[in-house]
Order: C-alpha cells, then sequence, then structure tokens
C-alpha cells in the first residue's frame, strides 16, 4: 500500500512465473568487445533456462565469460543481441530506469567484495534497496532486521561496516542482498575473499536461504566445495553454454 509520499508500507510480493514457465529465459545472448582493433566474442548466441528456486553453479578458468554472463543475466550488462526473460517477459525492452526498478526488484547480488557503505550501521547498509524501492522506513527497518537476524548477525546490527570481520561483512551483503525477498540471487566468487571458516558459513547460508525463500541461485565460482552443493553445474566453452561434469 503507498502512503501518499511515494512508499510503501510493505515488501512487495515477487512476481512468480506461470507455471510451467522457467524464471529465467536466454536465447541468442552475444557479447563481443573490441581491444586494441581485436573483436573478442565473450557469449556467441548462448541460451540459458533457470527455474524458480533451481541452483546453479557457473565454472571454469577466469577469462571465459563467467561473470559477464552474470553481469548479463542480472541486466546490469546489456548484451549486444538476444532476449533476456523474467516470468516470460523480456526485460531488455525495458529502458534504463524501468529496467533498474525491475532490477532492484526481483534480483539480489553478491559479489567477491562486500561494497558496504563503512561509515554506515549494518542495518542501515541492509535496508539500502529497500529505501531505494520505495519501501517505508519502518518496513524497511523492520525486513532488514529480520534477514540481519537469520543471518547471525542480531547482534551487529548497529555496528558501522568497518567494525565488522571480513565474514560478517559479507553476511550483510548477503543480508542487503535478500532484504526485498528478490526471486534470484546472483553471487560472483561471494567466498573468493573469505578463509575456509567463514567460507563455509556462506556456503551453508546460500543453500539454507535458497530452500527458506525459495528463491533461484546463480553463483559464479572457482571453490569446487560451493559448486558441488549446487543441483547443476555448467561452464563457458567458446561462448556457448555447456553442462559441467
Amino acid at each position: 500500500m503507498d502512503n501518499g509520499a511515494g512508499q510503501t508500507d510493505r515488501v512487495e510480493t515477487r512476481n512468480q512465473p506461470s507455471p510451467g514457465k522457467p524464471l529465467i529465459q536466454a536465447s541468442g545472448i552475444s557479447k563481443i568487445y573490441n581491444h586494441s582493433g581485436a573483436r573478442i566474442v565473450v557469449l556467441n548466441q548462448l541460451a540459458f533456462k533457470l527455474g524458480l528456486g533451481e541452483t546453479i553453479g557457473i565454472v571454469g578458468a577466469s577469462g571465459i565469460g563467467k561473470s559477464t554472463l552474470l553481469h548479463v543475466l542480472g541486466t546490469l550488462d546489456r548484451p549486444d543481441t538476444g532476449i533476456l526473460e523474467y516470468s516470460g517477459k523480456d526485460v531488455l525492452i525495458l529502458d534504463d530506469s524501468r529496467l533498474a526498478r525491475f532490477r532492484n526488484r526481483a534480483i539480489g547480488f553478491v559479489f567477491q567484495f562486500h561494497h558496504l557503505l563503512p561509515e554506515f550501521s549494518a542495518l542501515e547498509n541492509t535496508m539500502m534497496p529497500a529505501l531505494i524501492g520505495g519501501v517505508g522506513k519502518k518496513t524497511a527497518t523492520e525486513a532488514a532486521e529480520s534477514i540481519l537476524v537469520r543471518v547471525g548477525l542480531k547482534d551487529r546490527l548497529t555496528h558501522r561496516a568497518s567494525e565488522l570481520s571480513g565474514g560478517e561483512q559479507q553476511r550483510v551483503a548477503l543480508a542487503r542482498a535478500l532484504v526485498l525477498r528478490p526471486s534470484i540471487l546472483l553471487a560472483d566468487e561471494p567466498t573468493g575473499n573469505l578463509d575456509r571458516k567463514n567460507s563455509d558459513h556462506i556456503h551453508t547460508l546460500l543453500m539454507e536461504l535458497n530452500q527458506e525463500m525459495g528463491m533461484a541461485l546463480v553463483v559464479v565460482t572457482h571453490n569446487m566445495e560451493l559448486a558441488e552443493l549446487v543441483s547443476r553445474r555448467v561452464t563457458i566453452t567458446n561462448g556457448v553454454l555447456q553442462e559441467f561434469h
């Protein structure tokens, strides 16, 4: 419900795909870069499909296009060609402003580096996507507190990001990504900057939250322990997606 000031007093329920429809379906996705006069085809008419709640790992050597694909799926970067459907609707036809609103509401992101605002508290950092999305401050605060407690940071709500350990900072980043309960979480090397103990903790949280929230999960990782936890593993060969066994 809008409160009359452009804000809503609740976190919106995400759109669900129609029965039999995948959450994401991409086709003909190409991404080409020009470097020093050379034409580099990173993604070549690539096709991708993902169901709600499914987990998939994108693995393989550096430089094959894993992060490029993740950025395209997350609408952070537009492909040169192709269709990207979320719940049956091509989101690439949206202008940049509408696409940004869709991305904020429907997609969560976690990166290797947490990208938190160091002088803001864990709670303030986690609230940010909700406030940007027009959620009222009270509701945004409640949603942020709830997910921070879930990721084990009940006693760190008011600590500044700069006062938290690396593992705690990454859990705040995970909470921030999930505060609006997105349909999909995209994670790019989410434990690449953590030690073994904190990596294991994040791995466990990712899989538990996937089950609890019913979100799809796409993770780019060199960590085969994390890759083995997901239901499917793929790699990119000559710009085309292939199942990894």
